[in-house]
C-alpha cells in the first residue's frame, strides 16, 4: 500500500501555479489620484520589472520602469513594497507614471502633457520576467493591464470663449453651482493648456483656462500685454451666474504666475492668487494698464550657459530684479487685499523662484502684511503641476526650439506635485468659498 502511495504521488500532476496578473484600481480614473497597482501569481522572491507605457496625442511613445521582488506569498503591492532600481527606487506608488519619459527612439525634451482633456491617457502596465535596466530590452511579458487617467469628471461642461476680447475656456462642475471662479494661466509656452482647469473644474471650481499670445486672434509672441485684457476676463467670470461672488482667484505657473501678481494688485476683482514659479518683477514684456507701464525685466543671452550635451541654462540670465536700476520694473503687490499662496522649487533652473518669492514676502512684511503662504519645496524644479503629471527635468522650448533646463529631481518633485496641489484647493477654497 505504501508502495502504491508513493507510485500515485509520482505520477500526480505537480500543483499548478497560478496564472501571473497584475491589477491597476480604478481601472479608470482622476488623473490627480491614487491608482493601487498589485501583481499576484508570481513566486516567492522572483524578481520582475514593472513597465508603463503611454502614447501623447501625436503617437510620441513614453516608458518608465522599476525593478520589484514578490514576496514570500509571490504578491507585489506599489503602495507598500519599494523598487530596487530602474527609473525610481523606494515605495512609491505613483511611480510608474510620473517617471513616465520619451522612448529611446522618440526625440528626447519632450512632455508627455494632454492636448485634449475629453479623452483620457492611456497607460499600459506591463510585468516582464527578470530586471531588466531602462532603455535596454526587457524580459518576457507575463502579465499587463490598461488603466485611463481622465483629466475631466463627467458632466463637466466646457464652454470654448469668444467673450468680446477673452479667449480661452470655461470648465463648469456638474450642478447648479455658485461655484469659486479660478483663472488658469500657464507660461511662455503660449497658446491654450486646459488640464489644470479641467482638473480645477472637476475639483469644484469654475475654472477658466486663460492664454493671454499665441492663440487665436490674440498676439502671436509676447511683445507687451494689456492689464485690461485680464481685466475683461477676470470681470466675465466674476459676472458668470454659475461663479460664486464677490471675488475670484487667479492660478499662474512662471509668467502666468507674475501675470497673476499683476492681477491682484490692481484689480479688485481678484481676491486670491497662486503664484507657482513667478518672478516678482514684470519681466520680457511690457505691462500696460490705463495711463500705467511697468517695464519687463530683461534676459541678457549672453549669461545663458549650454552644456556638452546643447541643454540651455537659463538661471542666471533674467536682470537683477535687486538692481535699484530695475525697480520700475517691480509689481507693488503690497497695494493688494487679498491674498497669495507663493509655490517654488528650490532646485528650480530655469529662474531663481526662491529668491523672487523672497523679495515678494520681504516687500509685503515691509509694509507690515501677512497676506501671504510660503510653499517652498527642496528638490523640486520649475514647473510644479498637477499630480503624476510626468516629470521632465530638460524640455525643448517651444519659442527658442532648444532643451531649457528646468532643474529639479523626479521624486522630490513628485512629491511637491501632490502635496502642493491639496495646498492649492484648500487656499482657494478659503478664500473664495
Amino acid at each position: 500500500a505504501v508502495m502504491w502511495r508513493a507510485a500515485a504521488a509520482a505520477s500526480a500532476p505537480a500543483p499548478r501555479r497560478r496564472a501571473v496578473s497584475v491589477a491597476v484600481s480604478p481601472a479608470a480614473g482622476l488623473a490627480d489620484e491614487r491608482v493601487e497597482t498589485r501583481v499576484a501569481g508570481l513566486g516567492p522572491g522572483q524578481p520582475v520589472t514593472l513597465r508603463a507605457v503611454a502614447a501623447d496625442e501625436r503617437g510620441c511613445l513614453f516608458q518608465s520602469c522599476a525593478h520589484y521582488r514578490a514576496d514570500g506569498r509571490g504578491e507585489l503591492h506599489l503602495g507598500t513594497d519599494a523598487s530596487h532600481g530602474g527609473d525610481y527606487t523606494g515605495v512609491e506608488p505613483m511611480g510608474l507614471f510620473w517617471s513616465l519619459a520619451p522612448a529611446g527612439m522618440e526625440r528626447p525634451y519632450q512632455r508627455l502633457l494632454p492636448r485634449s482633456t475629453g479623452t483620457p491617457m492611456k497607460v499600459e502596465m506591463l510585468v516582464h520576467q527578470g530586471h531588466s535596466l531602462p532603455g535596454a530590452f526587457p524580459g518576457p511579458v507575463v502579465a499587463k493591464a490598461e488603466v485611463e487617467r481622465w483629466f475631466t469628471a463627467p458632466g463637466v461642461r466646457r464652454i470654448r470663449l469668444k467673450e468680446g476680447g477673452v479667449r480661452g475656456s470655461l470648465f463648469l462642475p456638474p450642478g447648479d453651482g455658485p461655484f469659486p471662479g479660478v483663472i488658469d494661466m500657464y507660461g511662455d509656452e503660449g497658446g491654450l493648456i486646459e488640464f489644470r482647469s479641467s482638473l480645477l473644474a472637476t475639483r469644484g471650481f469654475a475654472a477658466l483656462s486663460l492664454p493671454y499670445f499665441d492663440f487665436e486672434d490674440l498676439p502671436k509672441v509676447m511683445k507687451e500685454f494689456n492689464l485690461e485684457y485680464f481685466e475683461e476676463a477676470a470681470r466675465f467670470l466674476q459676472r458668470h451666474p454659475k461663479v460664486k461672488g464677490p471675488g475670484v482667484g487667479v492660478i499662474g505657473t512662471g509668467k502666468g504666475a507674475e501675470l497673476a501678481l499683476s492681477m491682484i494688485t490692481f484689480l479688485p476683482e481678484v481676491v486670491a492668487a497662486v503664484c507657482i514659479s513667478g518672478c516678482s518683477s514684470n519681466t520680457v514684456a511690457d505691462l500696460h494698464y490705463g495711463e500705467m507701464t511697468l517695464p519687463g525685466l530683461r534676459f541678457d543671452m549672453n549669461k545663458v550657459s549650454v552644456s556638452d550635451a546643447g541643454v540651455f541654462d537659463t538661471f542666471e540670465a533674467l536682470d537683477d530684479p535687486t538692481n535699484p536700476a530695475n525697480s520700475p520694473c517691480t509689481i507693488p503687490i503690497e497695494k493688494a487685499e487679498g491674498h497669495f499662496l507663493l509655490v517654488v522649487g528650490e532646485d528650480d533652473r530655469m529662474w531663481k523662484s526662491s529668491l523672487y518669492a523672497e523679495l515678494a514676502i520681504r516687500r509685503l512684511r515691509q509694509h507690515g502684511k501677512e497676506n501671504f503662504e510660503l510653499l517652498s519645496y527642496p528638490g523640486a524644479g520649475h514647473r510644479i503641476d498637477p499630480p503624476s503629471t510626468p516629470f521632465c527635468q530638460v524640455a525643448l522650448d517651444r519659442v527658442l526650439g532648444v532643451p531649457v533646463l528646468g532643474g529639479g529631481e523626479s521624486k522630490a518633485h513628485a512629491h511637491a506635485q501632490e502635496h502642493s496641489w491639496g495646498k492649492i484647493r484648500e487656499f482657494l477654497h478659503l478664500h473664495l468659498g
